[in-house]
């Protein structure tokens, strides 16, 4: 296979593939009701979970990242085997699967904001990267409380790490940028809520408050 194929076949797999939403169709088989038509409207971790309770919120949450890290593993792993550019694979087909998540074909293009398929993107990167922007993410998150303000800042911050890390080449950081900047894009509605003062804050314990 030439690696002008691997790069179509990881391009087209993960943005078809990732499309498809754990959220919607949770919300859909267990409460009979569109994720897409609640709360925030926003088919993810942090809608599911403010609508529905942290019951099944938590496999939303664990599905968003493993297919994330099952498409990244699967190709990493081929292009590091037959071109010596893992990491190039692994930010490639990331990039691909947030554009899956975030405009996904299964769904009239409208999807998530794909931050849970950002994190498994990074931590396969570089694992080391993964551990200190989740790091940063986890202090922001308890001591601001605002989910959508701490996804950001890592999104903001994980290219930087790399940089200090040492990436293999910089097409793997321009990626993982890129993928950064289209992250905080699909944030804008919670930008501008920030701005007014009205974002929800992030709790530990919530209860089911609807359905």
């Amino acid at each position: 296979m030439s690696e002008t194929w691997l790069f179509i076949i990881a391009a087209v797999t993960a943005f078809v593939f990732s499309g498809v939403n754990p959220a919607i169709i949770l919300s859909k088989l267990i409460y009979h009701r569109d994720i897409r038509e609640e709360g925030s409207k926003n088919p993810g971790f942090t809608n599911f979970r403010r609508v529905f309770g942290n019951r099944y919120a938590w496999f939303v949450f664990a599905l968003d990242i493993l297919k994330s890290v099952i498409f990244c593993a699967v190709f990493g792993a081929l292009f590091g085997k037959y071109y010596g550019h893992y990491q190039l694979g692994v930010a490639f087909t990331g990039f691909f699967a947030m554009l899956g998540h975030c405009f996904p074909v299964w769904y009239h293009l409208k999807g998530g904001k794909g931050f849970l398929v950002y994190v498994g993107m990074i931590w396969m990167v570089d694992w080391r990267v993964g551990l200190a922007a989740t790091a940063v993410f986890l202090l922001v998150l308890f001591t601001i409380k605002y989910m959508s303000l701490a996804s950001m800042i890592l999104a903001a911050i994980s290219p930087v790490f790399l940089i200090i890390a040492g990436a293999d080449s910089n097409m793997v950081i321009f990626l993982c940028a890129l993928s950064s900047v289209l992250m905080i894009f699909r944030h804008k509605a919670n930008i501008m809520r920030l701005l007014r003062h009205e974002e929800s804050r992030f709790t530990v314990r919530k209860k089911r408050t609807e359905g």
